[in-house]
């Protein structure tokens, strides 16, 4: 059984809103609602659980009798960074044997991707979306630069995918400032992680510009 815990944490500060980016409205519907439908258009048997803010609560009560009223969703709420959140969320999850983590403002995640996270996490126990750099790249060491090999580096998405029994081990650790993602707990565990082919489409929305793009994506059939 699959498995996937949706973290819903952020703040509007980068969208220069009031209202937190998971709630903004797309098409028509929030952010988030986009987001997880997604994953149960994939596997309407996949296990949820929803990390939230406490002060949310009351919000998401009435967006999901509005939007996702018969969809069976666990919440839990959020800790004081992004590992605490996860972990939460992870101890929600009862039944899954591979688990993915996902970011609610990614409602672009595409059913291959999803599909190639869940599959190479089952062979692999960690598995992590990526996507080619398409910009020449340079690091900068105060008035000197130097020309980085792009074919080298790729961005990370999300869901990072991994086998339940892994996860479980890995947010045993203490909470270190290197863990910027998911992956980075498994690899500070002394676990691979594995790469697989994510989609372009598969954008995290953080400003206006990246909202204006998931409507034109959505509005085309995505």
């Amino acid at each position: 059984m699959r498995g996937i815990v949706i973290v819903a944490g952020g703040s509007g500060s980068r969208m220069g809103t009031a209202l937190p980016k998971q709630y903004l409205d797309l098409c028509g519907e929030p952010i988030m609602v986009h987001t997880i439908k997604k994953f149960f258009d994939f596997d309407p048997e996949i296990e949820m659980v929803l990390v939230l803010p406490k002060s949310d609560l009351d919000r998401w009560e009435d967006i999901k009798k509005r939007f996702l009223p018969h969809a069976q969703i666990k919440v839990t709420t959020g800790g004081k960074t992004r590992f605490h959140s996860v972990k939460n969320g992870i101890q929600e999850i009862k039944n899954a044997s591979l688990v993915g983590i996902h970011d609610a403002v990614r409602p672009l995640v595409s059913a291959r991707t999803l599909e190639f996270c869940y599959s190479s996490a089952q062979k692999h126990r960690a598995a992590v979306p990526v996507f080619p750099m398409k910009s020449s790249l340079r690091t900068i060491d105060g008035e000197k630069s130097k020309a980085l090999d792009r074919s080298t580096i790729f961005a990370v998405q999300t869901p990072q995918c991994f086998t339940k029994d892994l996860l479980d081990s890995a947010f045993e650790q203490e909470y270190h400032e290197s863990f910027t993602d998911d992956a980075t707990v498994i690899e500070k565990y002394g676990a691979e992680v594995f790469c697989v082919d994510g989609n372009e489409e598969n954008i995290k929305i953080t400003t206006p510009y990246d909202l204006q793009i998931a409507e034109v994506l959505i509005n085309s059939g995505f």
